[in-house]
């Protein structure tokens, strides 16, 4: 494998199917053995030695903060889970995920899809991050899904979106490593991760200027978002389920549940207790405070064991995202890459004669003719008119 082979339709969020066309031309390939016969092999937990090097570092390469921070055993859990719960309180992104109802039919293979598409940007290298950004800002031109309260068509591409999206990841990663990890970076240290959360951008059609790069400067975006986000019976449903490891796992032998069952509330517990008040409130979530306090030392010495082995790693990453280990594996088991470069945004898409995001989305703009999802309510019969037209 001489790269990462991103599925065709990655997400960047949990927005929903893309168009019927692109699923018949898209197909994940597969990342198991070569032989379909070989059911045992497949089930196998991830050992290092089967990893493939990558052919570079991509962005960023053994010496970034951010894969000190990703890559520890917070932040593809409880952090990640985080980062796809709050982001249920935009209106824009839980309107396709009310009507198109995957997160609740396929939750497994969504959080497998987004977190993979993540875990590209971050460890992929080079040729899969320009691949992998340049399908998901396709797909997402051709997806319209009204809001069913306001009428108005969302715009997956929309650079604001996009950086909500963006910052609601990077903050949660860092902060579940804060809380349930080693603690706080240093000055220096977290200088650099902001410094390369505003690199990452560049997979999205972010105006990277846009990205803060202080926590002061987080902070403050937070602040200006707060009076945006909304939650509506649908949000509310949707954040559960996200907390939830059930789904995740229905054929945990009955000998397991009691376990399996501890270790869901626990799952829950720790996300909800990295979330600010007011967010509990929009979701109609209660969590009492001493379990807040409790949950944390017993998270932070659990993930503390975890990362002590890398056996112990890639078979939690194996549980909750197959589709990861091709791209995150090697970083999680120590795996040089073929060559030792790290590339900038500019040169990445200029070696592989790619367009970036930003200039993809304004060539293909995004196409609102065609209403893909279905609104979950009415909207103003001149907003479905427009949207019709075509």
């Amino acid at each position: 494998m001489a790269t990462p082979t991103v599925p065709e339709t990655p997400e960047a969020a949990p927005l929903g199917d893309p168009p019927a066309t692109a699923r018949a031309t898209a197909r994940p390939a597969a990342t198991g053995p070569a032989t379909t016969g070989d059911a045992k092999a497949r089930r196998r937990a991830p050992r290092a030695r089967d990893l493939t090097p990558m052919e570079d570092y991509g962005w960023f390469g053994p010496d970034s903060v951010a894969w000190r921070v990703w890559v520890y055993p917070t932040g593809m859990t409880v952090g990640f889970s985080r980062a796809v719960v709050v982001e249920e309180l935009d209106p824009f992104l839980i309107a396709p995920v009310k009507v198109s109802s995957k997160i609740y039919q396929q939750p497994k293979v969504r959080y497998d899809r987004t977190l993979r598409y993540f875990a590209t940007c971050l460890f992929g290298d080079s040729a899969s991050i320009a691949k992998a950004s340049g399908i998901l800002t396709r797909v997402h031109a051709r997806v319209a899904a009204p809001d069913p309260v306001s009428g108005l068509l969302s715009d997956p591409n929309n650079p604001e979106q996009q950086l909500y999206i963006h910052m609601t990841a990077w903050h949660s990663i860092l902060y579940t490593y804060e809380v349930f990890g080693p603690g706080r970076l240093s000055a220096a240290d977290e200088a650099q991760y902001w410094a390369e959360c505003r690199v990452a951008a560049h997979a999205q059609t972010i105006d990277p200027e846009t990205v803060p790069i202080t926590r002061a400067g987080v902070r403050e975006y937070f602040d200006r978002m707060r009076p945006r986000l909304a939650a509506s019976e649908a949000t509310q449903e949707a954040m559960a389920h996200l907390m939830d490891l059930g789904p995740f796992a229905p054929d945990v032998p009955r000998v397991f549940q009691p376990v399996f069952t501890v270790a869901g509330w626990m799952f829950r517990a720790a996300v909800l207790s990295t979330m600010p008040r007011y967010q509990r409130r929009l979701a109609n979530l209660s969590q009492p405070r001493w379990v807040d306090v409790a949950i944390r030392p017993i998270m932070k010495a659990t993930f503390a064991l975890v990362d002590k082995s890398v056996r112990a790693k890639l078979i939690l990453l194996s549980a909750l995202s197959p589709n990861t280990v091709p791209v995150a594996g090697q970083v999680l088991a120590g795996i040089p890459a073929r060559s030792s470069e790290v590339l900038s945004p500019e040169e990445t898409y200029r070696r592989h004669e790619a367009p970036t995001p930003r200039e993809l989305y304004a060539e293909l703009g995004h196409d609102q003719s065609q209403v893909v999802f279905t609104p979950s309510a009415p909207v103003p019969a001149e907003v479905a008119e427009r949207a019709a037209v075509g």
